[in-house]
Order: structure tokens, then C-alpha cells, then sequence
């Protein structure tokens, strides 16, 4: 929009200004290379044009400052030089002055007037939505970061446990660590950490569930693993390396990257990643056969663990389509030595099935459903 300012009123230079409580920001430039002025440059709100003119100590429009006394007293119209000026008020839907549209030419330009001024105004409108609809969008996001921090400030996540079980030995392999929300409003876990990641406290909210789980590692038996969902943003943060070096046994730890999962870079993932393998925890690619992304994953991490989707596990004994699905993936993960777990097993004809086809463990409600750490941890000891 700064562009089409300034090219069609002729100037050299156009920009909108914040004012903050004693600078003004130009949140946005636009004017050539080399230019006067450069993104998120500060200067003192008594410097410059814009505050004399929302205060009405200058007009809004300036077609030769040579001609204003008080224009010329700017140290700024001959060290720049500014030769002709325009600004007016960009305004929220409260009334408040966000700051200006301004725009001005290095040399005098005697044709600007009110056509100009009509434009500018017009274009300030616009600004002042939009600078309003981020507005709100920021109240909504701080709002919903506040929200999951006195989430966590009640304790939660609650950390429940799915028991893994190894299919042909019909005993618990391992457990899957899950997040609960006791606290109002009501919303699935997924909702939760969504709601967190797009405030910005995703990181904190999935560190403080791993944490949660992994404090209770110790109290299962030294047969038992437990898995926790991570995304790849906390592994490229670097954060986990510490949690699990200051772990007496962290090889029986699995970090879960689900399908859903988007990476931008694989190369800066496997590399994060080396060091927690070094430690001696798993890696697993979850959602396995739900969509393109897990193959890439897996093609790309080369997994310990790979989690077929319970899309694709509902029903595999009725569907022929999903068998062969779940044949070749099986297969392709045994090449790879990879170790292959089906989730939402909810019948004993899908379990029969799945131990045709040679999947190795299987977790879902017909096996047991999430339980609290105590309950866990008697399961543990008699299955």
C-alpha cells in the first residue's frame, strides 16, 4: 500500500509511524535503496513532522517547506532534505491516534493538494482497520497465553498412561505418556496445546507435560519405556537435551513426533535430534499412514518407532485396502529395523489381524484404556 502512495502521489519516501509514549517507530518504509529512513527506526516524538501535525502545529500537507517558517526550523527538511511533505492521523475505531501516514519528496512538489489529501486520508482509514484488526488479534493472543499459564499454574497437564502391548507376548511393552486438562473452559488436549502454540507458549506447555511424565519414569518397572509427544519446534529448540541428560536411564525414553508435525528443514532436525539419540532415547514417527507428512518422516529420520495411525488400524479385519496398507508398512519398517506399534486397537478381530500381519505392538481401549500413575504402575506389575 506504501508503494502505491508513493508512486502515485510522486514522493520519494512514504511510511507509517507508531506513536509509543515518548518515541514514534516507523513500523513500515518503503522508498529506494539507500533511502532516509529504515524499518523499525526510532525517533524522539519531539523530532520531525508528525506530532506537530496530529497537534495541529503544522498542516497536513506541505507542498514546498521552503515556505514555512515552522518547517524549516526541523533540522531534518534540509539534512534529509524533505522539499514537500504529507501526514495525517491514522485513528483507531476508539478514537486514539495510532500514529501517521506520511509521505514526502526530496524537492518541492507545488501541485500537491486537496485530490492528494483525499487519497491519503482514504488510505489512513485503511491503515486504522487493519492496525485495529492486529490489535485484536494480540489482545487475543495474550489473552489465550494467560489462559494456558493459569492452566499450568492449576497443575495441569495431568499426565495419564496407555499401556503398549507386545502382541505376541501379550505384555506390556512399554506406556504412552498423555496430557489431561482438569480446568475450565472444557477442551480436548489437542485444543490445548493448538490454543498454546498459536499464543506463543507451546514450547512451555509441551516441556512442562514431558517433564510431568518423565518425573515418574524411575517408579516402573526397568522393563517399561514411556513414549511423550514432542513437536519438532522443542527438539530444534534444544530444550529436551537437558531434561534427559539430567535422567539416570533416558534410553527408556521415546520422543513421539506426530504426522501432523510440520518440518521446515529435516537436515536441522536429524542434527537436533543426534544428541537425544546419543543420550540413548528412541525416536518414533506417530500417525503413521494418516497422510503424507509420516512418510516423509520416516524416510527423513529414520525412526525406531513407527506408530500406524488408528485410521488405519479401525476395522482391518473387514478392510482390505487398510490391510495392505498396514502389510506394507510393516514390512517397509522391519527393512528398516524399525519396530511398528498399532494405536486404536478396539476389538480382538483387529488384534488378530494386526498379529497376521506381523505388527509388533499394539495399543488401544480393547488393551487398556489411559489410566492415572498409580493405576499404571499396578497394571505394570501384573502385566
Amino acid at each position: 500500500m506504501l508503494t502505491a502512495v508513493r508512486r502515485h502521489l510522486g514522493m520519494d519516501v512514504a511510511f507509517i509511524s507508531h506513536f509509543e509514549t515518548e518515541e514514534r517507530v516507523f513500523e513500515y518504509v518503503d522508498c529506494a535503496p539507500g533511502g532516509p529512513l529504515r524499518p523499525l527506526q526510532r525517533l524522539s516524538m519531539s523530532e520531525g513532522y508528525c506530532l506537530k501535525v496530529v497537534r495541529g502545529e503544522l498542516p497536513e500537507c506541505i507542498p514546498d517547506t521552503s515556505k514555512l517558517q515552522a518547517a524549516l526550523e526541523i533540522p531534518q527538511t534540509t539534512s534529509i532534505p524533505i522539499g514537500s511533505h504529507l501526514s495525517v492521523p491514522v485513528r483507531l475505531k476508539d478514537g486514539s491516534i495510532y500514529g501517521t501516514l506520511c509521505c514526502f519528496s526530496y524537492l518541492p512538489n507545488p501541485a500537491l493538494g486537496e485530490r492528494e489529501m483525499r487519497l491519503l486520508h482514504a488510505f489512513a482509514e485503511v491503515v486504522g482497520l487493519r492496525m485495529d484488526e492486529r490489535s485484536a488479534s494480540q489482545r487475543a493472543r495474550q489473552s489465550a497465553a494467560r489462559e494456558v499459564r493459569d492452566a499450568m499454574a492449576k497443575g495441569a497437564p495431568r499426565i495419564v498412561f496407555q499401556p503398549v502391548y507386545n502382541i505376541s507376548q501379550r505384555a506390556v511393552r512399554s506406556f504412552e505418556c498423555l496430557s489431561r486438562f482438569d480446568v475450565a473452559p472444557q477442551r480436548p488436549p489437542d485444543e490445548w496445546f493448538r490454543l498454546a502454540d498459536e499464543a506463543g507458549v507451546g514450547l512451555p506447555l509441551e516441556l512442562c507435560a514431558i517433564e510431568k511424565a518423565l518425573q515418574n519414569l524411575d517408579a516402573f518397572p526397568a522393563t517399561c519405556s514411556l513414549s511423550v509427544n514432542c513437536s519438532p519446534s522443542l527438539i530444534l529448540s534444544g530444550r529436551l537435551e537437558p531434561v534427559l541428560s539430567a535422567m539416570r536411564v533416558p534410553s527408556r525414553v521415546t520422543l513421539e513426533i506426530t504426522e501432523h508435525a510440520i518440518v521446515q528443514d529435516y537436515a536441522a532436525l536429524a542434527a537436533s535430534l543426534a544428541p537425544l539419540r546419543a543420550l540413548g532415547a528412541g525416536v518414533a514417527v506417530d500417525d503413521a499412514g494418516a497422510g503424507f507428512a509420516s512418510m516423509r518422516h520416516i524416510l527423513n529420520l529414520a525412526p525406531d518407532i513407527i506408530k500406524l495411525d488408528m485410521s488405519l488400524t479401525r476395522n482391518i479385519h473387514e478392510d482390505g485396502k487398510r490391510r495392505a496398507l498396514a502389510k506394507g508398512l510393516t514390512s517397509f519398517a522391519h527393512e528398516i529395523d524399525s519396530l511398528v506399534i498399532a494405536e486404536g486397537v478396539e476389538s480382538g478381530d483387529e488384534l488378530e489381524m494386526l498379529q497376521r500381519l506381523d505388527v509388533d505392538c499394539a495399543q488401544g481401549y480393547f488393551l487398556a484404556r489411559p489410566l492415572g500413575l498409580k493405576e499404571a504402575l499396578a497394571f505394570s506389575a501384573t502385566h
